[in-house]
């Protein structure tokens, strides 16, 4: 349950743009942007209240320092927008986000950081529940595959945790009523990692602490119902193995798992109803990920490139790096019947599913690496880049760019882009934007 210190503390590190003089509904402290010629402008109430806000700030900050109380955290700077839409609200946390830490994109605006995750308001941007949990850091797999802290998965209404050990945790994203904790039987009673849903399952995996002895000691998968709060099933890997991905189109669903082999790795595919496996494709040395499609599932393909595999393993096609060029193809975008390859190298490829033939290819102004993560929304395919560049719109059927959202604020991530469809929810470091979809 909330307590009211993390209530008041969410409440400070949120900040919302100003009305206009004049009642209009459009952000006044930010003008300019696609269509108004320059850069940010702020206007003379926005100046007002800075200044306002400085002098106040600089008075609790003497007063604090001369009784010895605690000094309060100075007012935070105003970002502004300086290219692309205006935003239609902006929230600013105290901490910076740690994305990297969900299991997929949420599909509704949410500020996840060390301190938890703090629930928005999609229309206002007002902060809501704040979430606070501690998943453990798991020490014994490949630090360089999961990040620090563990993941987490966001649903329609609760985000779900493996903190505890020996149980699942659900938390509602808006009522502390609706709560809930799994506990799960003695095999998963060790530390759990989730790393995949569809709708209504969560994957994962189970490990205990490595030992000296033990140089590829084994996994538990398992599949979790959500809706029916209940284990579906879990069996024993015999190696290190994690779920990626599950293709849902068809018949049986598949679930896509990487296994390592010790001297490489593999994609091992199983039943998702009942985690039987399938069949194996091999893999690249480290495959950190595949991507469902349909039936079949996009992987790397060693080289650089992307393979397309049938819903049997069989090899559809490849998109590879030509003789002289030399880039890494990261997470594909599916989307109906093509497929968004982005590069490392900056270049994005819109590719036909079924044959993977090129349809266009766009040249970035920045390059792109593994937390780079674009999404599609309607028409239009958005590519977080790098901090001081922001994120480019580009229209899905052409290539051709509509536009780059970026703001002021300084900051070392790349930017993070999510959407519920009719907003689109960009951010970097401590920032979050709300943009209207293209």
């Amino acid at each position: 349950m909330q307590s009211p210190s993390s209530e008041e503390a969410a409440r400070e590190g949120s900040w919302q743009w100003d009305e206009a003089d004049g009642g209009a509904e459009a952000p006044a402290d930010v003008l300019g942007g696609a269509g108004g010629g320059g850069g940010p402008r702020l206007s003379r109430r926005g100046l007002l209240a800075g200044a306002g806000l400085l002098a106040v700030g600089g008075a609790v900050w003497a007063l604090g320092r001369s009784d010895g109380g605690p000094v309060p955290r100075p007012p935070l700077p105003v970002p502004t927008a300086l290219s692309g839409p205006t935003p239609l609200w902006t929230y600013r946390d105290a901490q910076a986000m740690t994305p990297e830490r969900l299991v997929a994109a949420p599909r509704r605006p949410v500020f996840l950081s060390k301190a938890g995750l703090q629930v928005l308001d999609p229309v206002g941007g007002g902060p809501g529940r704040l979430l606070v949990f501690d998943p453990p850091t798991p020490p014994d797999w490949p630090s360089d595959a999961e990040p620090s802290g563990g993941k987490v998965a966001i649903g329609p209404d609760h985000l779900f945790s493996a903190e505890s050990k020996g149980h699942l945790d659900a938390r509602h994203l808006s009522d502390p009523a609706g709560d809930w904790s799994l506990p799960l039987p003695d095999e998963l009673s060790t530390r759990l990692q989730l790393t995949c849903t569809t709708t209504g399952v969560l994957y994962g995996f189970a490990w205990a602490p490595f030992r000296q002895e033990e140089l590829f000691p084994g996994t538990r998968l398992f599949a979790l119902g959500l809706d029916e709060r209940t284990v579906l099933w879990s069996v024993a890997a015999p190696r290190q193995e994690r779920p990626l991905a599950a293709a849902t189109g068809g018949g049986a669903g598949l679930l896509a798992c990487a296994r390592s082999l010790g001297d490489g790795s593999e994609l091992a595919v199983r039943d998702a109803a009942t985690g039987r496996e399938l069949w194996t494709a091999p893999g690249p040395e480290g495959l950190r990920w595949c991507v469902a499609v349909g039936e079949g599932f996009l992987v790397p393909d060693g080289t650089g490139g992307v393979r397309m595999l049938g819903p049997g393993g069989e090899p559809r096609w490849a998109h590879s790096p030509a003789r002289g060029e030399s880039w890494r193809a990261l997470p594909p975008v599916p989307d109906g019947a093509r497929v968004f390859v982005p590069r490392d190298s900056g270049v994005v490829t819109c590719n036909e599913l079924a044959t993977g033939a090129v349809l266009w290819s766009r040249k970035l102004p920045f390059p792109l690496d593994s937390r780079s993560r674009p999404l599609v929304v309607g028409g239009t395919l958005y590519v977080p880049g790098p901090a001081a560049v922001g994120v480019c719109a580009i229209d899905a059927a052409t290539g051709r760019p509509r536009w780059t959202f970026h703001d002021s604020g300084p900051g070392r991530d790349v930017w993070t882009v999510s959407t519920d469809g009719t907003r689109l929810y960009a951010g970097h470091d401590d920032v979050l934007h709300a943009i209207p979809t293209a």
